[in-house]
């Protein structure tokens, strides 16, 4: 099936030369000029993935990109913003974007970013959809975790870690792996931010808080995530 691609951007230029290039690589484009208009096209269309402006008339892409993650908190959105600071970055990946590229931007790094991100949502869609380890069960499809029969509180980006840590059984990550992955290349957090997601897996999942058991520290390195 034809992969869909939601291009939101008021520039009309640069909306037809994405739409052109994207069409030739195969993938279906819908498009939208302004924020509210690109809300209605992704309730219509289901896209598999979004390129977003920030500066749009109507509502503004932080805006939209709200929207859209009450509407499908899985679905890949790449934020294309004129103003490169680092508060913008933060914001948009706050929100849920994907990933952040600054204009002007080459075309073949954003159709590698396409790609990239398409590839993941490939993968996941064809594996199983729940995952078991002990005591613990994630479910892909509702997005829950389970322990036992009492059902886990865990915000996105805790979520978001553990898929990434489980599907990569008894591998060494580093840390700056795991930030690129579960966070974005262009997210400027630190180690600690790692380590203190971890500690907070460790304390919702494990048992024996004193000695972890899934979630190892490969000390000098990263983290290995070992089940049972």
């Amino acid at each position: 099936m034809t992969e869909k691609i939601l291009i939101v951007e008021d520039d009309t230029s640069i909306l037809r030369g994405l739409q052109l290039n994207l069409e030739m690589e195969g993938y279906q484009i819908f498009t939208a000029e302004d924020g509210q208009s690109g809300i209605e096209t992704f309730e219509e269309h289901k896209p598999d993935l979004v390129i977003l402006d920030i500066m749009l008339p109507r509502m503004n892409g932080y805006e939209v990109l709200e929207a859209i993650r009450k509407l499908d908190p899985e679905v890949g959105v790449v934020v294309l913003s004129a103003r490169e600071g680092h508060d913008d970055k933060v914001l948009g990946l706050t929100l849920g974007a994907d990933d952040f590229l600054a204009k002007p931007f080459e075309l073949r790094e954003l159709l590698a970013r396409i790609n990239a991100r398409l590839r993941r949502k490939r993968i996941k869609d064809s594996t199983v959809t729940q995952l078991k380890f002990a005591d613990v069960t994630i479910d892909y499809e509702s997005r829950r975790v389970l322990k036992g029969e009492e059902e886990i509180e865990m915000t996105s980006r805790e979520y978001n870690l553990l898929c990434y840590l489980a599907s990569r059984p008894d591998r060494v990550v580093t840390r700056t792996q795991i930030l690129d992955e579960v966070w974005g290349k262009d997210y400027e957090g630190t180690d600690r931010t790692v380590d203190n997601f971890i500690v907070r897996l460790r304390t919702k999942l494990e048992s024996n808080e004193e000695k972890s058991t899934f979630f190892q520290t490969v000390r000098g390195v990263g983290y290995r995530f070992s089940p049972p």
